[in-house]
Parts: C-alpha cells; sequence; structure tokens
C-alpha cells in the first residue's frame, strides 16, 4: 500500500511540473511574439 501511493504522489508531482514546463513555454512564446509583433508594427 504505502509503495502505491508514493508511486501516485511522484506521478502527480511529474505532471506538476510538465504543465508548469508547458505554461512557461506558452508565456515564452507570447512574448516572442509580442516582440516580433512590436518589430513587425514599427
Amino acid at each position: 500500500m504505502p509503495g502505491e501511493t508514493t508511486r501516485a504522489v511522484t506521478e502527480h508531482r511529474e505532471q506538476a511540473v510538465e504543465g508548469e514546463r508547458g505554461a512557461l513555454l506558452a508565456v515564452l512564446v507570447m512574448v516572442v511574439l509580442g516582440v516580433a509583433g512590436i518589430f513587425a508594427v514599427s
């Protein structure tokens, strides 16, 4: 039982890290597109 609980917690933690990484990547892409848009307009 404790082994299964530990595995579930580890999997949940890995999913949280992947979600955080995805959010950071999305923000980075939006910033790059914003800067590119500013240069395109000017």
